[in-house]
């Protein structure tokens, strides 16, 4: 199939304004519901939705290899679950930056299980997204604090479903997928229902609350979550089939750029110069280490 990458682009750069702008309603959701309701509505709706189509369409999903499917599915729901609770406390620019250090995860992993080769130019990149990161995550040294490193175990396990996706998942379609991620995020928002019921802790924030029925303004935050992540999943995953993943996976990197726009423009958030820097750094690290990635080690 012939490359066609300005296109791909702007299909990969369109999914990522997508996520950008419907990610900092989540603020408005924690304000009234939880982390546990929230997914486990939102992958209800994604599911009937899916499942509306494939029989409209008369299609069936398949599963290649269970167990290849269900560890990615699990990585990839934590790593969200984890980004999402920190949507609750953080502004969404500085939660994308703890998940997009995900390249650099999976260059570190990929050394250390699969003893890839590396050279100086990735370490560097390497060194650079995390420094990135710390600029994003906590340009004051003096207000650095363990929550503000939430985001970077969203990265890891984002990494972790990344190598998962591309080691055990090979032949496996992309709704599959999709829809295996959603799964293991309702489970998880189930579980964490139940788990705040039985202690009988509820709390009073996003991340302690348990089940919260639903008011019309989250219902519709919610199914504007829904509706706009599987057209966002569905344009990205048309981007990668309209140009060679090592020549448009960079163009994600969008997603940190929309976020502190769309922070501004919604919030009002207004990012420091260096954590301006640090959104800069991450993207140049992660271009740069999936651009590498395509030839020799370097």
């Amino acid at each position: 199939m012939q490359n066609r990458p300005l296109i791909a682009a702007a299909h990969i750069m369109t999914a990522m304004a997508i996520i950008g702008l419907i990610d900092q309603f989540i603020r408005v959701i924690a304000i009234d519901s939880s982390l546990w309701t929230f997914h486990l509505l939102r992958s209800v709706m994604i599911w009937a939705i899916a499942l509306t189509w494939l029989a409209i369409s008369r299609k069936r999903l398949e599963v290649v290899s269970w167990r290849g499917v269900l560890a990615r599915s699990a990585f990839n729901a934590t790593g969200l679950l984890i980004y999402f609770g920190a949507l609750g406390f953080l502004p969404v620019a500085q939660a994308a930056a703890g998940l997009f250090s995900a390249p650099i995860f999976v260059l570190i992993l990929s050394v250390a299980l699969f003893r890839l080769r590396i050279g100086p130019v990735r370490i560097v990149a390497a060194f650079t997204g995390f420094a990135g990161v710390l600029m994003v995550l906590s340009p004051d040294v003096s207000t650095l604090s363990p929550a503000a490193f939430v985001p970077l175990a969203a990265g890891l396990f984002y990494a972790m479903a990344a190598i998962a996706t591309r080691e055990w998942c090979p032949d496996e379609h992309a709704l599959t997928l999709t829809l295996g991620g959603f799964a293991f995020m309702g489970l998880w928002g189930l579980l964490g229902i139940v788990s705040i019921a039985v202690a009988g802790g509820e709390g009073a924030d996003f991340l302690t609350r348990g089940w919260v029925w639903p008011t019309p303004e989250v219902l519709w935050w919610c199914i504007v979550q829904a509706l706009g992540s599987l057209i966002a999943v569905v344009l990205l995953t048309r981007g990668y089939q309209l140009a060679e993943a090592s020549l448009v996976s960079v163009f994600e990197y969008s997603v940190l750029g929309f976020s502190a726009l769309f922070g501004l423009l919604v919030w009002g958030d207004v990012l420091s110069v260096p954590a301006m820097l640090g959104l800069l750094f991450i993207a140049a690290a992660g271009s740069l280490i999936a651009l590498r990635g395509r030839g020799v080690p370097a």
